[in-house]
């Protein structure tokens, strides 16, 4: 019979803890579509509220005005092609211009081909995987964009309450 040491077991232990925490996407309905423009507020309410439920966060729900503000900011990191939080408009000035008068946090991203790839990426970066895993923010709204190259242009914002970041 082979003993284990103490240290050994809680080595193990850990492992298997920190597998078991992994991070899986849900994959995107039957009927998704490949294309980011062709995927319908459905199919992306879907997609991020599954990944979000998979990692303990409630359900947002979708905003016109936030979407209006990622397709603004897609739109131009696009025509930029620079992939950044201030093109010479800032975040709340975008916001403000779509109607939205609260509290809002942003992930952008370029050249991932997929929802679900986009959000692996956002997963894996501890700054955005705090946005979209978020238990402040409600509501979100998500755009693309391609450049004439055809690079494709990420652009989520979620929003909420002013109060839920003065607990």
């Amino acid at each position: 019979m082979t003993l284990i040491s103490r240290r050994s077991l809680l080595i193990l232990g850990a492992a298997g803890l920190v597998s078991a925490c992994s991070t899986t996407i849900p994959p995107l309905p039957a009927k998704a579509s490949s294309q980011p423009e062709g995927l319908s507020r459905e199919e992306i309410v879907a997609t991020i509220n599954a990944v979000r439920r998979a990692n303990g966060a409630g359900e947002w729900t979708y905003s016109s005005a936030l979407e209006a503000a990622a397709r603004s900011q897609a739109r131009l990191m696009a025509r930029k092609d620079t992939l950044s939080h201030d093109l010479g408009v800032t975040l709340r000035e975008r916001v403000t211009e779509a109607g939205y008068q609260l509290a809002v946090g942003e992930n952008l991203a370029k050249g991932y081909k997929t929802l679900p790839d986009t959000i692996q990426g956002w997963l894996n970066s501890t700054g955005h995987r705090k946005t979209l895993l978020s238990t402040r923010f409600v509501e979100f709204g998500l755009a693309t964009a391609r450049t004439n190259s055809g690079k494709i242009y990420w652009a989520l914002i979620a929003g909420g309450p002013f109060e839920a970041w003065r607990q």
